[in-house]
């Protein structure tokens, strides 16, 4: 029996390596998330391109092989267990604003940006401010790619990225075709769209249409929303971001602080003393240990208010 599991993880691994030659082996997670959490993933490849993430997908399919595609690593608890499948990472990081095409405009820059899934929104912004292009100053801090932060709905400030998006490029992993979604067919709400729900939508990239902006204005905007993230948020520890959305109506941190949580540890995991919405990395933290913050934070919130959390982050 022994002898016939060492044989078929090697022939799986001849298999990967001939379908993706660049693969790579036992690679720690916890180096490609924001928590700094994780253990080791068995098989692991970096996506360049949009090309070679279609591709990666389908070799994924026609081996067996279970996968998960990997952004930047934020809004995400990988567990300290090692992940027996592919991890492919997104990395298709190409941007352009195009030019108008119109007659009376052309050759002059119009309001659009094309970006594709592993752009970071940090670089978008600074694309866009740069542009004079104003629409995504709530983006500054948000560590996220534009993969990310379009399943999720990112946003801040009472802004969120569906505000922006004229549409959005996707890959079919059930019929492995590409598909075009106009932003009233992404079921866009609050931290959420049809690619949350539905795992085998692959957002692949997506314009962006923003207005002309002051560029002054613009950094004033950028500036008063990064401060107000230093004075609120634990940036000096390694985290996930928020881990619940806010129930209609409610902070999720303002229940959670209620509950007399702030500052509560297990292990190396801690419910942040700045803000209880978020779990911090203070040294070397388990993911079980996060796990148990979380299920006490809901159990808490639970008894004292009725209310059911629900996560924002995303498990692997």
């Amino acid at each position: 029996m022994q002898n016939a599991k060492l044989q078929l993880k090697i022939q799986n691994s001849k298999k990967i390596k001939k379908e993706l030659p660049s693969v790579q082996k036992n690679i720690s997670l916890k180096n490609y998330t924001t928590f700094k959490i994780g253990g080791k993933a068995k098989y692991f490849f970096a996506a360049k391109s949009k090309e070679s993430l279609i591709s990666a997908i389908k070799a994924a399919k026609r081996i067996n092989l279970p996968f998960f595609m990997l952004g930047r690593g934020s809004n995400l608890l990988v567990s300290d267990k090692e992940y027996k499948g592919l991890i492919i990472k997104i990395q298709n990081t190409k941007y352009k604003i195009p030019r108008s095409r119109t007659s009376s405009l052309r050759g002059k820059q119009n309001t659009k940006i094309y970006a594709e899934a592993g752009v970071p929104l940090s670089q978008l912004l600074n694309e866009a401010t740069k542009n004079n292009l104003t629409g995504l100053e709530w983006a500054v801090g948000i560590p996220g790619s534009v993969g990310g932060a379009v399943k999720g709905n990112a946003g801040a400030f009472g802004s969120s990225l569906s505000d922006n998006i004229q549409r959005v490029e996707v890959f079919n992993i059930n019929n492995e075709k590409i598909k075009i979604f106009k932003n009233k067919n992404c079921q866009f709400s609050y931290r959420n769209s049809i690619f949350k729900k539905n795992k085998s939508l692959i957002v692949v990239s997506l314009v962006l249409k923003l207005k002309k902006g002051d560029k002054k204005e613009m950094e004033k905007k950028i500036k008063e929303y990064s401060d107000y993230r230093k004075r609120h948020q634990p940036l000096n520890f390694s985290s996930a971001g928020s881990i619940f959305v806010n129930p209609e109506g409610f902070s999720a941190g303002q229940l959670i602080e209620k509950c007399g949580l702030k500052g509560k540890k297990i292990g190396e995991a801690q419910i942040s003393k700045i803000h209880a919405n978020f779990i911090v990395n203070r040294n070397r933290a388990k993911a079980k240990d996060v796990k148990k913050l979380i299920n006490l934070m809901k159990k808490k919130v639970k008894q004292k208010f009725g209310l059911v959390l629900k996560e924002e982050i995303e498990y692997l």
